[in-house]
């Protein structure tokens, strides 16, 4: 018997070169939901069928708005959903407006979304005030996947909405996750994972790894994994500084699961985010983090325990701990997987998601 039939709608692009935690849970959360007698309906921009997704039933826009497509979807189809919920979906736009007018359904809008390092301007700010008080009304609930976001959510769209918004922490499959043994204290390894685009920040470190003395240039080795749009600028600021040797690029990969366990450290220097998958991932891999003060980066990494925080754009910060933790001035000694175990495994965000469909706990 289906006790619940659910709508997702989410603005991620299924691509099988590019796995992370995100696919994991929409495939974990599918499952559980089947399992506890609840239907699902999946809307993204595109189809696939790697991995799980061949079990999902998926609904897919591939050339115009997604939210536009689920709404003449349902006019047509006059699915009764007792649940919608949103992914990578802006908040407080008229789409949830026009939800309710189709269906009676709960909606539940999670926010994955980082916030500009400088904040909104003035005219987004009073733009967004506007928008949470005339469609706020028509979500349910708000998730935020840090405490950083629920605090942004607050901020942006008002603190009226306080009693219905709510911390549900992203989580990664240890099981999937390779776990490095050891760990080397002098001249280690660097990986990034990284979408490659300006507000990830690697331009910074290409500047701190500019600033090394002559000696650790001529040995350090950092591997990039990712591809995007800022990938050209980086490459032409890695040869004006002669840094050829000191970087690698290796483009997107599926299985950076089992590739974190073969570096000593993870760099991270991002300008904004939200919460990140990848920092967890690596942490869970037993592999420390060097990031920014940014986001809800500080509610994972912990300065000197399991990785290290730097002031967002701080070049010289940056540069320091880089040499620090290459001559072994500083390292960390703890595995870092044990943290992600205990607050932010995959099971964890699934269950507390799966409870806001069947307790309804809003």
């Amino acid at each position: 018997m289906i006790n619940k039939k659910i709508a997702v709608i989410c603005h991620y692009e299924l691509l099988p070169e590019r796995v992370g935690g995100m696919d994991y849970f929409f495939w974990d959360f599918d499952k559980k939901c089947k399992e506890n007698g609840t239907e699902i309906d999946w809307f993204f921009p595109n189809i696939s069928n790697h991995g799980s997704y061949s079990n999902l039933k998926i609904y897919a826009n591939k050339s115009g708005n997604l939210e536009n497509y689920f709404l003449a979807f349902c006019k047509q189809n006059k699915k009764n959903y007792t649940h919608v919920i949103t992914h990578f979906v802006e908040l407080c736009t008229p789409f949830f407006y026009k939800t309710k007018k189709f269906t009676n359904a709960k909606i539940i809008a999670v926010d994955h979304n980082p916030r500009p390092l400088n904040g909104y301007s003035f005219k987004k700010k009073i733009n967004k005030k506007i928008k949470g008080i005339l469609f706020s009304r028509y979500i349910d609930v708000f998730v935020g996947v840090s405490n950083y976001t629920v605090k942004e959510i607050l901020k942006d769209f008002g603190s009226h909405l306080k009693s219905k918004t709510i911390t549900i922490y992203n989580g990664v499959i240890l099981d999937t996750i390779v776990s490095r043994e050891t760990r080397n204290t002098i001249k280690p390894n660097f990986l990034i994972a990284s979408h490659l685009r300006e507000s990830k920040g690697i331009q910074d470190l290409i500047e701190a790894v500019q600033l090394l003395p002559l000696k650790i240039k001529k040995e350090i080795k950092i591997t990039i994994y990712g591809d995007g749009p800022y990938k050209q600028q980086l490459v032409n600021k890695i040869k004006e500084y002669s840094l050829e040797s000191c970087f690698d690029f290796m483009g997107s990969k599926s299985n950076l699961n089992e590739i974190f366990s073969n570096y000593d450290y993870m760099l991270q220097p991002t300008h904004m985010e939200c919460f990140s998958l990848s920092i967890l991932e690596s942490l869970a891999a037993n592999v420390p983090v060097i990031t920014t003060n940014v986001g809800g980066n500080t509610e994972v990494v912990s300065s000197g325990k399991n990785g290290y925080i730097f002031q967002v754009k701080n070049i010289q910060e940056l540069k320091q701990i880089l040499e620090d933790v290459y001559l072994g001035n500083k390292k960390i000694s703890i595995n870092t997987r044990e943290l992600i175990t205990n607050s932010f495994s995959l099971p964890k965000m699934v269950d507390n998601h799966l409870k806001l469909i069947l307790e309804e706990v809003y």
